[in-house]
């Protein structure tokens, strides 16, 4: 129990230092669609398409092999530097490519209007490339405060810098209030977009800094051996990165070229919505994989994996029934009234999350057999199944098939991936419990969102009843964890 208290503990932090920044870069989604048109909100969800696929290529499943590495090997001197000089050698060739194949990489990226938006797309990439070890190196070393500051600081700069330029300066304009004509001359040169980015390469940059004392402590020292293990350990994490980033953005980018860039914009900011079981997630992932690694070698390592895919299943329904419950309400807070037409597609996205999450949990199977490969696998079958519900179902039923077209693909994916584990590393997962919470997840919200929409005090009765019934079957649980 000892070990599922630091765990959640540290789980809280990471989930602070994750959820916290990006609650509050979420937030900036109302500025975001009420100062761009559609077709601009299109463009600005292309960026980060673009940027995602980007950022596994460059990072190339380094992150999971430093985590596999600093828990077996005793130089940890060298492993850092050794990851660092890597990542610094595919972060020169990425430049070195950029900059001889620019006007290419321009047309490619559908760029060739703003050549501005290339240069700040590589300047955003290059930067988060080369954080990525200081970041994983604070997280392995159960450094999770440390993280969580410097998360704050750079999501602080990016509202600070979107504000300013997407919100307050249009307004002074708007209003006829006088500006220094520096100002206003050069901010009516850009397009209001390309603002957004500007943000993310002032925080990314500045996020840097903040790391380079973490990385001046180390004797740098380049270990090709040990790369080669890294390398033979991280490729088929980065294939199935590649085929995650599919998942998670074809849909968006077959809509913008299948139906719209309208359809496109309204589609992906109302998926933004579904951004609170993707933080819970991602916040659990990033608190879970440093710890499953340390605790592998633990008497009861199999039991408190088993019991900790029972308390992510346990929270993630209890999240999903809210979202879906005050669903009508978060949209209105968030999204701008010309963005609500596919409010829809938002339950089954988080169901989707859900998923995905029962996903990551599971994957510690074939981390911590170094069968990286079966990760790859189903990647790729995740993709398939995305791009054949996609290109099928889109031009048929429009928006809602991409929607389902995900939670068919990390179903598909979860349920596989048990299948497989239950051969290499058997856990003896509650299944029937986990099963039933979910099934009374997805009753009560489809009723909620169904038939009682219009109904606050229904709706926000059977979220009481389902949070009575965790309590109910899991008050031994609770206590023993809320124990000194």
């Amino acid at each position: 129990m000892a070990s599922l208290k630091r765990f959640f503990k540290d789980t809280f932090i990471y989930g602070l230092a994750t959820v916290l920044p990006r609650v509050i870069n979420f937030l900036l989604v109302r500025i975001h669609t009420d100062a761009l048109p559609t077709n601009d909100y299109a463009q600005n969800t292309d960026f980060y398409i673009w940027a995602g696929l980007t950022a596994v290529l460059l990072t190339f499943g380094l992150e999971t092999a430093f985590f596999r590495f600093y828990a077996k090997v005793d130089k940890k001197d060298a492993l850092v530097s050794t990851s660092f000089i890597s990542m610094l050698m595919i972060v020169v060739v990425f430049i070195m490519m950029m900059f001889f194949f620019f006007d290419s990489f321009l047309n490619f990226f559908d760029f060739k209007n703003s050549p501005l938006r290339l240069k700040l797309f590589i300047g955003i990439m290059v930067l988060d490339a080369i954080a990525m070890v200081p970041f994983a190196y604070l997280r392995a070393s159960n450094r999770p405060m440390k993280y969580a500051i410097i998360k704050l600081v750079n999501v602080g700069v990016i509202v600070i810098i979107n504000l300013v330029f997407l919100k307050f300066v249009p307004e002074f304009i708007a209003d006829g209030k006088s500006l220094p004509k520096i100002i206003t001359a050069n901010y009516n040169s850009i397009p209001i977009v390309e603002y957004i980015f500007v943000a993310n390469i002032f925080g990314a940059a500045i996020s840097f800094l903040l790391l380079l004392p973490y990385l001046l402590r180390f004797k740098f020292q380049f270990d090709i051996d040990l790369l080669k293990k890294m390398l033979a350990y991280s490729w088929p994490i980065a294939v199935a990165g590649i085929a995650y980033i599919i998942n998670e953005n074809l849909d968006k980018y077959l809509i913008k070229r299948m139906i719209g860039d309208t359809e496109m914009g309204i589609y992906a900011a109302c998926y933004k919505l579904a951004i609170f079981m993707n933080l819970y997630v991602m916040a659990f992932r990033l608190g879970a994989e440093p710890f499953f690694f340390n605790h592998a070698d633990k008497k009861d390592a199999k039991e408190t994996y088993a019991r900790i895919m029972n308390y992510f299943v346990i929270i993630g329904a209890l999240v999903f029934v809210v979202i879906v419950v005050y669903i009508d309400f978060l949209k209105g807070l968030f999204i701008n009234q010309e963005y609500w037409s596919a409010i829809q597609i938002v339950p089954v996205v988080l169901l989707a999350y859900l998923f995905l999450g029962i996903y990551h949990n599971l994957s510690i199977w074939y981390k911590l057999t170094d069968k990286t490969r079966y990760g790859m696998y189903l990647s790729i079958i995740g993709a398939i199944v995305t791009i054949v519900l996609n290109l099928w179902l889109i031009p048929e039923i429009g928006i809602m098939a991409a929607a389902w077209a995900t939670l068919i693909a990390y179903g598909t994916m979860t349920v596989i991936s048990f299948f497989i584990g239950k051969k290499h590393y058997p856990i003896n997962y509650p299944l029937k419990k986990m099963g039933g919470y979910l099934m009374v997840s997805i009753v009560i919200s489809s009723i909620s969102f169904l038939i009682f929409r219009e109904n606050f005090w229904a709706s926000t009765s059977l979220v009481i009843i389902f949070g009575g019934i965790i309590f109910l079957n899991e008050r031994k649980e609770i206590k023993l964890l809320l124990s000194k």
